[in-house]
C-alpha cells in the first residue's frame, strides 16, 4: 500500500448535534482511532468554538490526536452558545449542507448513520469497589 497523507477536517457542533439528533453520542477518541484505522487520516483538524470552561476537553482532544482549530462563538439572547464555524458538514445522510449535493461530490462523502455500534461512546462502569 502507499502512503497516503490524508486529512479531515471536522465542524465538532454540526458533529455532535447531528448524531445526538440520531440518539447517540460520538466517542471522540474511537471516531479518531476509526478514521486513522478505515481512511488514514494522518491529521484530523476539528474546528470547535472557544469557551473557557472546556479546557479539559479540548485537552481531551487534543491528547486523543485532533488538531483543535478554536472559532469565535456566538451568545444568543436566550443564553445558548453555538461555535462559529465555517465549516458547515452535517455527517446525517437526511441533513447535509446543500453544498455537498454536487453529483460530483458524492463519492467523497461520507456518513455517520450506521456507524453507532463502533463509535458511540459508552461509559464505563464501576468495579465493585466502586473505582473505574
Amino acid at each position: 500500500m502507499k502512503d497516503e497523507n490524508n486529512y479531515a477536517f471536522i465542524d465538532s457542533q454540526n458533529l455532535n448535534l447531528s448524531i445526538r439528533e440520531l440518539d447517540w453520542i460520538l466517542d471522540f477518541a474511537r471516531f479518531r482511532v476509526y478514521l486513522k484505522e478505515k481512511y488514514i487520516v494522518n491529521k484530523a483538524f476539528l474546528f470547535i468554538g472557544f469557551v473557557e470552561s472546556n479546557k479539559k476537553l479540548y485537552n481531551f482532544l487534543s491528547r486523543a490526536g485532533y488538531v483543535c482549530i478554536f472559532k469565535p462563538t456566538l451568545k444568543y439572547k436566550n443564553g445558548e452558545t453555538k461555535g462559529n464555524c465555517d465549516a458547515e458538514l452535517i455527517p446525517n445522510k437526511l441533513k447535509f449542507s446543500a453544498l455537498l449535493k454536487f453529483r460530483q461530490l458524492r463519492s467523497f462523502l461520507r456518513y455517520m448513520n450506521d456507524l453507532r455500534q463502533k463509535l458511540e461512546y459508552k461509559k464505563k462502569r464501576p468495579y465493585k469497589d466502586k473505582t473505574l
